[in-house]
């Protein structure tokens, strides 16, 4: 099994011979076996987690390129028609742990009924669509919870 040496980053290389798709959480790991289009399998093995983006390059210790895509997910798309409103939604759903991704004029969320209607109840604009999720990495933080 081949081992992956280091991570390039989006638009870092044009010698790519092969390709892995990941959905956002699968993108995020320390330890994992991955298989690629073409059957290559290969060990993913860091001393702390990484985020992999849509656009990475995996380097194998053979020199090989493998590209990583981002499977395409459920989401919705939010915005607003003031810029206080954006800064409302972007708080109530930052208070719901919930991974996103800010975009040009707005966030992408995963698709969730209930998220989706409180968004809406607080005067948010909506779309559903379906496209590689990049959420924001996680950081570590510590309160309580209860």
């Amino acid at each position: 099994m081949k081992r992956v040496s280091e991570i390039k980053p989006a638009a870092a290389s044009s010698a790519i011979t092969d390709r892995v798709v990941l959905d956002a959480e699968d993108r995020q790991r320390r330890r994992v076996v991955l298989t690629s289009e073409n059957g290559t399998k290969m060990l993913l093995d860091f001393s702390s987690p990484v985020t992999l983006r849509d656009g990475d390059a995996l380097v194998l210790d053979d020199g090989s390129l493998i590209a990583v895509t981002g499977r395409a997910e459920q989401l919705i798309e939010v915005s607003a028609q003031t810029p206080t409103d954006f800064v409302r939604l972007a708080w109530h759903i930052g208070n719901r742990h919930t991974d996103v991704q800010f975009v040009e004029k707005g966030f992408r969320i995963r698709a969730d009924h209930v998220l989706e209607e409180m968004v809406k109840g607080l005067g948010g604009i909506v779309k559903a669509i379906e496209t590689p999720f990049d959420p924001e990495p996680a950081t570590s933080h510590h309160h309580p919870h209860g």
